[in-house]
């Protein structure tokens, strides 16, 4: 058995390296035990300069990594240097802030003193997918490591390198051998190792049915899971929105990534004062965009990371427009080797449709019209899911007021939705549950463990 990476721009190998059998999952799984009362133990402040020495080796080979996750996954070269970048501002964020978000929390009781100790859990499982394998590790590993946790990483089948490069940044830190290890393990032994008894939680960014596999092993364990699963999320286009504004982020937002990110926007809800225009503007920004090599500067539609996966998009695009959608734009294949898929636009989707129910990860953007501003949240909050959206409008009160409404993780008034160090990400409903990032994401990995004295 082995993991065969194939460059989704050129359909040409890139690597193929052997999986693991079960001795050499026995042997990283002790050595991580083995370290991690000690890790627990050292001084905060010594993991926090582990942590920025992290930051330091990730700039230092930003060009070499960057590399690496187009050449697995694809991302245009600029995206990827861009990833590695937030990866150090992740590590250098948790470097500093870990001691004041792990400080001893002193409440009055009835004792002479009285506190809440915030201390690690132990081993953190995490199961990463594929479209951001810098970030999506990282924004784990961070806090976690920081909060004096170690952690096994099992990454997607496809980015086998990265996850062994991730490893390395650790190495190259200093970090104490074991703190971190990259799993490189099949998805049918994840259960496993969910129930070894050395591992004390897990984290999970993918699917939804993986959330629910993940979720139901863990649950079984009795282990902390935080879920981060699929994303249908919404941008809503009020009548007074800045047009020009909302169509060059929208453009940003559906594209990014060559749409495969979960909080992407992918559901375009325009009232129907606007929706003319709006279309018309956007279908010229989308129709723009430059398919091409994503190593080559002047490329700005990367190829989607398999061939797999744009030919179930294609099927999902397919079934819509034969139950009534609009092709405005695209909707095929491109004819060039690689995973392409055409920049594009479905028009007057509505329910019964799988572009009104599914989550299209890809280079598609889904329009559906709305009476109003009412009607507009209606049919935002008309989904399973519930990680981001968007409300653009000319009056920022408004959005607030009408982002109380919209059920999701996070809601953004006149901007593209994003993952920050410094804001709590997450979702609701289908889209998972616990929160990363923030000292939201720090706490959810640690024993809040209460002592009370007399």
């Amino acid at each position: 058995m082995s993991f065969q990476v194939i460059n989704p721009a050129n359909n040409e190998t890139v690597i193929e390296l052997p999986a693991w059998n079960e001795a050499q999952l026995e042997t990283a799984l002790a050595q991580v035990a083995a370290v991690t009362p000690s890790w627990a133990a050292m001084p905060i402040e010594d993991r926090c300069n582990l942590m920025r020495n992290a930051a330091t080796v990730l700039r230092e080979n930003k060009e070499r990594y960057a590399n690496l996750i187009t050449s697995e996954m694809g991302k245009l070269i600029s995206d990827a240097r861009a990833e590695v970048e937030k990866c150090a501002v992740v590590c250098e964020y948790y470097a500093e802030k870990g001691p004041e978000f792990l400080k001893d929390e002193f409440l009055e009781s009835d004792a002479s003193r009285s506190y809440v100790a915030y201390l690690p859990l132990g081993t953190v499982l995490a199961v990463m997918p594929w479209n951001y394998p810098f970030w999506q590790v990282l924004r784990f590993a961070a806090p976690a490591l920081v909060a004096g946790n170690t952690g096994v990483l099992k990454h997607a089948s496809n980015v086998p390198g990265c996850a062994e490069a991730i490893e390395e940044v650790f190495q190259k830190a200093g970090f104490p051998e074991g703190v971190f290890r990259a799993l490189m393990i099949r998805a049918s032994q994840v259960k496993k190792v969910i129930e070894d008894p050395r591992i004390h939680a897990v984290t999970l960014t993918g699917s939804e049915p993986a959330g629910r596999q993940v979720a139901a092993a863990a649950g079984g364990s009795l282990k902390k899971t935080v879920l981060e699963l699929g994303g249908s999320d919404a941008f809503i286009v009020l009548e007074d929105a800045d047009l020009d504004e909302t169509v060059r982020v929208a453009v940003a937002s559906r594209f990014l990534n060559s749409g495969q990110s979960c909080i992407a926007a992918k559901r375009f809800i325009v009232v129907d004062a606007i929706a003319e225009d709006f279309l018309t503007r956007f279908k010229a920004g989308v129709e723009a965009l430059k398919p091409g090599d994503p190593l080559d500067e002047s490329t700005t539609l990367a190829p989607m990371a398999r061939t797999d996966l744009r030919d179930e998009l294609h099927r999902q695009v397919q079934d819509s427009i034969a139950a009534g959608a609009v092709a405005v734009t695209g909707c095929q294949p491109l004819d060039r080797p690689g995973a392409y898929y055409a920049a594009s636009i479905l028009d007057r989707v509505e329910p019964g449709m799988r572009a009104y129910h599914e989550e299209f990860f890809g280079p598609v953007a889904i329009v559906i019209r709305a009476r109003d501003q009412d009607d507009a949240i209606r049919i935002a909050n008309d989904s399973p899911y519930g990680l981001g959206g968007s409300i653009w409008t000319g009056d920022s009160r408004r959005g607030e007021r009408l982002a109380r409404q919209m059920q999701s993780g996070a809601t953004f008034i006149n901007g593209m939705v994003k993952s920050d160090p410094r804001l709590p990400f997450g979702g609701i409903k289908n889209s998972g549950y616990g929160r990363e990032l923030s000292h939201h994401g720090i706490h959810e990995f640690v024993n809040a463990k209460t002592i009370w004295v007399k």
